[in-house]
């Protein structure tokens, strides 16, 4: 069995499956930040301390050799940093504001080595079309907005209400995949590069 590569500070599917896809191998490791806002944080500065966080407290837990990822994934309206749903109201409240206009999604990573901390911060913007009440019940119903930042999923049933994208897919999702390999690069971690097969004509 190959060794894992890094450990990510995270139990998140979604940072899962981006990192499998990247090619790197991972060990995954719940680990819970304090997500409560301070008074006069940024939404910039509240993603990129809730990533470093995250981050340490992996490292701490594990006592690892290995890298440590943490990353923290946002949705911003009107400089307010949305989360994660409480309930349908909250779900409701939030859909019902994304509605017809257009947000930030903020998704910072952050890598530790020894002494060694790397940071990064992808930046999207995500335009809603109209979104009725009949499909925010609906969308409620699936399951799907339960755990996701902003109370929907860009890789899912929530695409539908996606009018335009300006920015990173994967960092929307919850790991931007292009930020996060130039930092386990900074850190000597090799992303595997699959060459695609040669088709004769």
């Amino acid at each position: 069995m190959t060794p894992p590569h890094i450990i990510l500070a995270s139990a998140s599917p979604r940072r899962r499956e981006l990192l499998a896809q990247m090619g790197v191998i991972f060990e995954a490791l719940a680990v819970e930040a304090d997500e409560n806002p301070w008074p006069g944080e940024t939404p910039e500065q509240y993603v990129n301390r809730v990533a470093a966080e995250k981050s340490l407290l992996g490292q701490k837990r594990c006592n690892s050799i290995l890298p440590v990822l943490g990353a923290d994934t946002e949705v911003v309206l009107d400089g307010e940093v949305f989360g994660k749903p409480r309930d349908f109201a909250h779900a409701q409240d939030m859909l019902k504001r994304l509605s017809g206009r257009e947000h930030a999604v903020l998704s910072g990573v952050s890598l530790r080595f020894g002494d060694k901390h790397w940071q990064a911060l992808s930046i999207s913007q995500v335009t809603f079309r109209l979104v009725t009440d009949v499909e925010i019940e609906a969308y409620w119903a699936s399951g799907e907005p339960r755990d996701k930042a902003g109370g929907y999923a860009i890789q899912g049933l929530g695409a539908v209400f996606i009018k335009r994208l300006e920015g990173s897919f994967s960092g929307v999702m919850g790991l931007p995949v292009f930020e996060t390999a130039g930092l386990l690069r900074e850190a000597g971690i090799r992303i595997p590069m699959r060459e695609r097969p040669s088709h004769s004509a």
